[in-house]
Formats: C-alpha cells, structure tokens, sequence
C-alpha cells in the first residue's frame, strides 16, 4: 500500500451530468478522483483527469471491489460522493413495484451500501461523505412520488448518519439541488407509461410538456451543484444540507406551507408550465 499525498474522492454516477462535472472540479482542485458509473467507458475527458471505474451501486461486490481498490492504490479515502441515480416519473398508480424498488436500490441502499463499506477508510482520514439529494426529498412533486420517495430516504439516511458519527471524524453533508439542466428529464419521459391509467391526463402534460422535469428556465446548471459539492467535501465546518441555487431554497420555506396551501400551488405550476413552455 502506497499513499498519496492528494486528498483522494470516490464519485458515482459520474457517466455524465452532476456526476461529472463533480469529478471534474475535483480534478481541477488537485484531488485523485475515482470516476465510477455502471455505464462505461467513461467520457474521454475524464478518463484523462480521473481514474475511471465500472461500478454498479447495486451490487455489494461491486462496491466492496471498488473501495478495496482505491484504498489500496492510495492509502486513503477523503470523500465519498453519492451521486449515482436516473429518473422515474409517472403517477403511483401507473409506477409498478418492481420499477419502484429497483429505483429505490439505487438511490438509496446504493449510498447506504457505498457507505458502509467505505467508513473505515474514511474514519482513517477525518473523511466526509456528501450524498447528492433533491429538493423534491422535501416537496414532493405530483408524478415524481417515486423519485421523490427515493430521494426522502437518502436524505433521512443521511441525517441519521450524520448524528450516529457526530462523535466521530468523519462528517456527512447533504446537497440538494432543484432542476439541473442535465439530460435527467429526457430520460424520464422515455421512461413513462404507455398504458396510462385514467385521470391523470394534466399530470402527463406537465411530465410531457411542461417544466416539472426539466425546470425550463429555472434550471441551474451541472457545473453549479459540482461546485456546491467541492465546497460540502472542503468546508472545515461544514453545514448539514446545501441547497443549490435560490429556487432550491424557496422549496424549502414552503414546508413551512400546510398542504391546503401547497397542493394547490404545486399543481398550479404543473399545469401553467406546459403554457409557458408553448410560449417559449
């Protein structure tokens, strides 16, 4: 075992989007970066700054194989970075359960996982473990329940584990970013039912047509959430939660909102969107 002398992060999810742009401004800050995604190879511009890995979050020997690596190539772990994540949208009832858990299993036992496996090391170096969540963790958002489900429990698991290592070295940090202008909505809109149940045709429309995916102009970008991770990974107190960008920060005052109040507003969005996204 050699040790290097650069702090050393592990990144999931880094293929494309938050991901990669996160690995990137590690790189860029003198860090040794393991790029990971299921999807490989990854970009060639990575490849060239980051030691770029297979890794599939779901898979526990995976996982178990990739920390093992960088721990012994390095020395060290100082920051695990819980990234990796797609989109699932749709209402409940047209979500099947399998899709559901399967979605689950990345979003949230996959840092759970990653976690578990990488605390030794990262005990050893005073390290820190930043999970990328969402603000829909706090507002769920109608034909988001699943993503917004997935994403609650990272954020509760977070929290959790940030006061069980509260007497520890290592610190945990939650970054929660709104719309990023990342090919996420795309991807959810290949992903949506074709058989639809009734009644949810205004819901469709905003998934389809409007912003409740991609945000539209309210959309931060990539590279805005990757510097909020830098910064939750080098803080020397670092904050529990980092909301990236002022509308993340808007949805957060609205928990204060009963839901007589919220519900309504949040569907109004959904649905004025699709308008507004016919005008653009």
């Amino acid at each position: 075992m050699t040790a290097d002398t650069d702090p050393v992060t592990l990144v999931t999810g880094a293929a494309g989007g938050i991901g990669a742009a996160t690995a990137r401004a590690f790189a860029d800050e003198g860090w040794t970066v393991y790029a990971t995604d299921v999807e490989t190879p990854l970009p060639t511009e990575l490849q060239e700054c980051c030691r770029c890995r297979e890794l599939d979050v779901t898979s526990e020997t995976q996982c178990r194989a990739v920390v093992d690596d960088v721990v012994a190539a390095t020395g060290r772990l100082d920051c695990l970075v819980n990234n990796a994540g797609y989109a699932l949208s749709g209402p409940l009832e047209d979500v099947g359960v399998d899709a559901g858990r399967a979605l689950f299993d990345v979003l949230a036992h996959g840092p759970h996982r990653l976690s578990r496996l990488a605390l030794p090391a990262l005990r050893e170096c005073g390290g820190r473990i930043v999970n990328v969540s969402s603000v829909l963790a706090r507002r769920a958002y109608p034909g988001l329940g699943a993503y917004s489900g997935g994403k609650a429990a990272l954020s509760a698991m977070s929290d959790a584990l940030r006061m069980e290592l509260a007497d520890s070295p290592v610190a945990v940090a939650l970054v929660e970013p709104a719309w990023i202008a990342t090919d996420f909505a795309d991807s959810a809109r290949e992903r949506l039912a074709e058989d639809r149940s009734p009644g949810y045709e205004s819901v469709y429309a905003s998934l389809e047509d409007g912003w409740v995916l991609d945000g539209g102009p309210l959309a931060s970008s990539p590279e805005a959430v990757a510097s909020t991770v830098l910064e939750a990974a080098t803080d020397d107190d670092p904050a529990a939660h980092y909301p990236v960008g002022l509308f993340a920060e808007f949805v957060r005052w609205t928990e204060w909102l009963p839901p007589q109040v919220a519900d309504p507003v949040l569907r109004w969005f959904g649905r004025a969107s699709v308008q507004l996204e016919g005008w653009t």
